[in-house]
């Protein structure tokens, strides 16, 4: 790995954290429980178009495992994790077809992010009456995709722009 390459890593691992700490001190609260803007997952946006895509994953599952054990516990971190895995796989996907914009596999990545968590809800809860709550998440998912891939848009043109990585 270039020193460059291994310097952008740890930079965007930083400031995800860093994002997750920011939401952790001030948790806004608009009405859905468990509903987040995500700015860590700001960070992954960025990385998945400027990082190949096995970086972005071990970025992405480094930030998670961190904040699960700093700011939260083991259950937390396992719906992270569900929330975490399902939603890179679909973003990876829907990336690779090239018909969606950044913005669009944002908000992919938001929705099924709390897909994955109420999957594990339902598993750990053993009850599939949680799948209700779902679309209340599903609205959340959206709104914050949406933001969240604006930014990310402005982010990787500008990083792109600079030649920060080849």
């Amino acid at each position: 790995m270039k020193t460059k390459k291994i310097a952008y890593l740890g930079l965007l691992i930083a400031l995800a954290f860093v994002f997750s700490y920011i939401e952790f001190l001030i948790p806004v609260n608009i009405g859905i429980p468990g509903a987040k803007l995500g700015l860590a997952n700001l960070v992954i946006i960025v990385a998945l178009y400027t990082l190949n895509e096995r970086d972005a994953f071990v970025l992405s599952m480094i930030r998670i495992v961190l904040v699960g054990f700093t700011f939260a516990n083991l259950a937390s971190m396992l719906y992270s994790l569900a929330g975490g895995i399902l939603s890179f796989v679909v973003m990876v996907i829907a990336k690779k077809t090239r018909k969606l914009s950044l913005t669009g596999v944002s908000v992919l990545g938001g929705v099924f992010h709390n897909v994955g968590q109420i999957i594990v809800a339902i598993w750990v809860v053993k009850t599939v009456s949680l799948i209700y709550y779902l679309p209340v998440l599903m609205v959340s998912g959206i709104a914050a995709g949406v933001a969240i891939g604006i930014l990310g848009g402005m982010v990787t043109k500008r990083i792109k722009g600079i030649h920060l990585i080849d």
